[in-house]
């Protein structure tokens, strides 16, 4: 399994290289990693338990491609993550099966909660965004015409393939430091 958390990581280097180029991850890489991932599980799978071997770990992969892309799905639904981030958890998931996967975008959003507020220092927005934040949590509780909206040119966007990257490599890392789970 370290050659697949080994791939992962990757792909998600070269993802979050990109991501920081051009503000997109494409989909040849994302969907090309995904396509890749399932096919070589299911030949692993068969390779060591034949035929029901193979439908097991395909299985297995498409359960972690689907409990991967889940929440990052739904934040792309509400407009908080591109569709490029979103296929690459699917693939990260596809590749590292559904623990694996998990534990990869969980150490990915901790990198992310890491590296948001070090952008928003570096931009000199840090405190303009944490008003913004207050003000749009408070919204809920004001009438309809009284409601904030952020400007869109307030709106900032974060780059989310470097944090994905950190999170495959911890958790490509931690199993060979004997600190996590081992793949």
């Amino acid at each position: 399994m370290i050659a697949f958390f080994a791939a992962a990581a990757l792909v998600s280097a070269v993802a979050a290289f990109i991501d920081l180029r051009t503000g997109h991850i494409p989909n040849k890489l994302t969907l090309g990693a995904l396509a890749l991932a399932l096919s070589v599980h299911a030949f692993h799978g068969a390779a060591l338990g034949g035929p029901m071997g193979g439908v097991r770990e395909l299985a297995l992969s498409l359960l972690g491609m689907l409990l991967t892309a889940l929440v990052p799905f739904i934040v792309f639904c509400r407009g908080g993550m591109g569709g490029g981030d979103v296929k690459l958890f699917a693939a990260i998931g596809a590749a590292c099966l559904p623990l694996g996967g998990l534990e990869a975008q969980s150490y990915a959003f901790l990198a992310a909660t890491l590296l948001a507020p070090a952008q928003l220092i570096y931009q000199g927005v840090l405190w303009k965004t944490l008003k913004n934040s207050v003000l749009l949590m408070t919204n809920p509780f004001r009438a309809k015409a009284k409601r904030y909206e952020v400007a869109e040119e307030l709106r900032i966007w974060f780059r989310l393939g470097p944090s994905i990257f950190v999170g495959c490599a911890v958790a490509l890392v931690t199993p060979l430091l004997g600190l996590g789970a081992q793949p």
